[in-house]
């Protein structure tokens, strides 16, 4: 709110109008800039107050501070995008930053940095040394709760592979945007959505699993509903059942 008040000393009233979409709100105009600062280094965010975000200069926090050169800053960006989400295509990389054309050509300007492989069948690419598996590698398991727009959830493709069957009616929006709601994760798909509802020292915690849980799944629920109650500091009380409230409530 301070910045808005600030931009709006500067730049005039346009720039604080309330019209850009956002959470089931309207923001203000100005806020449509906040990723390009903070492509530029200029702008990263500052420490919380209370429940309110707050926004300062990278030089505050990193003395010195310098925005890398652009060609390291893509290819360590490419790098790090591949070792995370990988195996990718330049598509799916598109996707992740929201630059389509932009996307596919740094894939081609920085095919030293990458490995293609064999996708089922398909070609897609990893991060240069990240092509072996080990042969004691399990595959992905457990059971987890996971947050609003959690990483894993908005970053991961191909969708059908992350959100198989009924998963992608239930908790993906009709865009196929990921993480308008928070996610029962099984062995590394997602399986259910859930919700939380924080009333006083209590916390109510709704799971609709998609997939039967059986006996070692239930007990693995309680505990991640025992760590949510942990972290927010209340007591948790979890059910099994329908969340009935919608995308980001």
């Amino acid at each position: 709110d301070e910045l808005t008040d600030a931009v709006v000393d500067l730049a005039g009233p346009w720039a604080g109008e309330r019209v850009m979409p956002a959470f089931q709100d309207l923001w203000p105009r100005w806020r449509q800039a906040v990723d390009t600062a903070a492509h530029r280094g200029v702008l990263c965010f500052g420490q919380n107050r209370g429940r309110r975000v707050t926004y300062t200069n990278p030089g505050r926090w990193l003395p010195g501070f310098r925005p890398a050169p652009e060609r390291g800053a893509v290819a360590e960006l490419l790098r790090r995008y591949l070792h995370a989400y990988g195996p990718a295509t330049p598509r799916q990389f598109a996707q992740w930053i929201g630059a389509p054309g932009w996307a596919a050509e740094q894939f081609r300007r920085y095919r030293q940095e990458l490995t293609e492989v064999d996708f089922e069948g398909s070609p897609a690419w990893v991060a240069a040394g990240d092509a072996e598996v080990s042969e004691d590698e399990a595959p992905a398991g457990g059971l987890r709760l996971l947050p609003y727009f959690d990483a894993f959830v908005v970053g991961s493709q191909p969708r059908d592979r992350l959100f198989p069957g009924a998963a992608a009616a239930r908790a993906l929006v009709p865009s196929g945007q990921a993480g308008n709601f928070p996610v029962l994760l099984v062995d590394g798909e997602v399986a259910g959505v859930w919700h939380q509802r924080r009333s006083g020292r209590r916390v109510d915690i709704t799971v609709e699993p998609l997939v039967l849980l059986a006996a070692r799944r239930r007990r693995a629920l309680d505990v991640q509903a025992d760590r949510i109650g942990e972290i927010l500091e209340a007591m948790p009380r979890l059910v099994v059942g329908t969340v009935t409230v919608g995308a980001h409530a």
